[in-house]
């Protein structure tokens, strides 16, 4: 264990027990974790905006890992130490979100095993860290380009080491599901340092510090494509052994969200709201498409397709909805930061979109909303199918940027605690957006017409099709054939069931939406109801990205009830 670590345990353990304002010694507690935080994952530093950790990448070796579990155990037994009744309510709701970011660590590290199973824990686990992604360089504008290619060429020299742990870490036989994800991510990342890094820095006139580059990129490009190799060369003994299991999926639900329920309650919920949603479809298909079938409906709703392409068409949806955000009074819009509209890099192309958004250390930065394009090796006929309609990009684009994720970032950047600041759980972020989406419907945007309607509710049975699907898929209660017919024949999409094999916690989004929706719903019955909306949004995104149960219980109190 690195001393810096054992000095911090040394001094907390003495602080806890020696000061007398338990509130003072918590505040020096947390500070020092956070830069330990930041010193054990220098990759989460950078992405937060402490950019003298640049070019540093985690010790992902097994004494590294072994050590960093040893060290988060501690943390947390020290934590658990400082009681509530010694610290004032923010406090004690601080270390009860410190402790959750501590035990997500400890479950997807230790328990699930990650680093040994899957590929992907290096690459997006978000909320742990960016991992070996060199985003951050390439397209923050945090400092000039020579700089910032001074620290790629850091990130990039130490690449091949950490290549070499992960190949290391990784035990076969791996998982089908791991393997295709782990080359998405690692093939698609040495295209893309071969092919697209190289123009960004072409600009940069230092002959010596380009011909270093070009050593150092290609080192890194190459350690990538080994690795993608490597994982390609595992298929002859590939699995499907991807499952978490009924317990160690209940486990990761109150790891990550607080969330104790037995799992055929949360399928009860889930498909509850599926039915809810089937029936709405129904019911606005019969008004834009009568008397034809459901298929034929929303096959007529995508066949309305974005003038210029979805990046183009995205652009502009962005300013129709932040115009409806702000003459709606949805919710308070602190600060002047932007976001744009970009297509995604060749790795990050498993989704179809998603937002990058510069961290709390950040000043003035743009957040940058990644559209993926269509695969140029597919015909024409593929290519044009994968583009959405105008009305699913609406709830998209509402879902990454207004008012979902990257209003919700303007709220967590200034949140009043930097746990807040730091660590957003996946169900409250997910669950924000998606929930942002259903209640920009309820609130009249696009005219509240039948085709809006739908392109809200086919988001909306994607995610419910996830939902149950990964409890399905990981309680051990429904085979992948059975999932892609769930897509198929009941959120009419594809079957798309790749994302929730590889990520159990795929289910978030659904989750956190309907824990948000009933924590509105449970408050503001006693404030005006819908008039009070506003007051409920800002107060909730206030708290930064904890666990929605527990922000139910800071603003319900103690007799909250149940999160679901």
């Amino acid at each position: 264990m690195p001393r810096r670590w054992i000095a911090l345990l040394s001094l907390v353990a003495l602080s806890a027990c020696a000061r007398q304002d338990s509130n003072t010694a918590w505040d020096a507690f947390r500070d020092r974790v956070i830069a330990a935080a930041f010193d054990a994952r220098p990759d989460f530093a950078v992405y937060q905006g402490r950019h003298e950790f640049d070019g540093r990448l985690p010790d992902w070796s097994e004494t590294g890992l072994a050590a960093r579990i040893a060290y988060l155990k501690a943390v947390r037994d020290t934590a658990s130490k400082f009681p509530s009744a010694t610290l004032d309510s923010a406090r004690s709701f601080e270390r009860d979100y410190l402790l959750v970011t501590i035990d997500q660590e400890l479950f997807w590290t230790e328990t699930a095993d990650a680093p040994h199973r899957n590929p992907d824990f290096y690459v997006s686990f978000w909320f742990l860290g960016p991992g070996v992604s060199p985003d951050v360089y390439l397209t923050r504008p945090y400092a000039p380009l020579p700089e910032r290619m001074k620290a790629y060429l850091a990130w990039a020299r130490a690449i091949p080491g950490t290549v070499a742990q992960i190949q290391a870490n990784l035990r076969p036989p791996l998982a089908r599901p791991f393997i295709d994800i782990g080359r998405i991510r690692y093939g698609g990342l040495a295209s893309y340092l071969k092919n697209d890094v190289p123009k960004i820095f072409a600009k940069v006139s230092d002959s010596a510090l380009q011909s270093q580059f070009t050593a150092a990129n290609a080192a890194a490009a190459k350690a990538f494509e080994d690795l993608d190799g490597w994982l390609e060369s595992q298929r002859s003994t590939q699995t499907e052994d991807f499952a978490l299991g009924p317990e160690k999926f209940a486990q990761m639900l109150n790891a990550m969200e607080r969330v104790d329920v037995p799992l055929d309650r949360l399928q009860q919920v889930g498909r509850e709201d599926m039915d809810r949603n089937i029936a709405a479809l129904k019911e606005a298909c019969a008004v834009f498409a009568p008397g034809q079938p459901i298929t034929a409906c929303t096959a007529k709703v995508n066949a309305h397709k974005p003038v210029g392409g979805a990046v183009a068409a995205a652009r502009m949806q962005l300013d129709t909805l932040e115009a409806f955000v702000r003459a709606k009074d949805l919710l308070t819009v602190p600060g002047t930061e932007r976001a744009e509209v970009r297509e995604s890099p060749p790795y990050q192309r498993s989704n179809f979109a998603y937002i990058d958004i510069p961290g709390p250390y950040e000043q003035g930065m743009p957040s940058v909303y990644y559209i993926a394009p269509p695969d140029p090796n597919w015909s024409k006929a593929e290519q044009d199918a994968y583009v959405p309609g105008v009305a699913d990009l609406l709830f998209t684009s509402a879902h990454e940027v207004w008012p979902g994720h990257f209003a919700q970032f303007l709220h967590a950047n200034r949140a009043p605690s930097m746990v807040g600041r730091l660590w957003i759980g996946y169900a409250f972020a997910e669950g924000w957006a998606h929930y942002a989406e259903e209640m920009m419907f309820d609130a009249g945007v696009g005219g509240g017409t039948p085709e809006v309607h739908i392109g809200e509710l086919l988001n909306a049975l994607l995610r419910n099709a996830r939902y149950l699907s990964a409890i399905g898929l990981h309680g051990g209660t429904m085979t992948t054939a059975e999932s892609e017919t769930m897509f198929r024949e009941e959120a009419f999409a594809d079957a798309a069931t790749a994302r929730g094999t590889y990520d159990p916690s795929y289910l978030s989004y659904t989750l956190g939406k309907l824990m948000i929706r009933k924590l509105r719903d449970d408050w503001t019955a006693s404030r005006g109801g819908r008039t009070a909306w506003k007051a409920f949004h800002d107060a909730f995104l206030e708290y930064g990205g904890p666990p929605v149960p527990m922000v139910r219980k800071a603003m319900l109190g103690a007799k909250s009830g149940e999160a679901l």
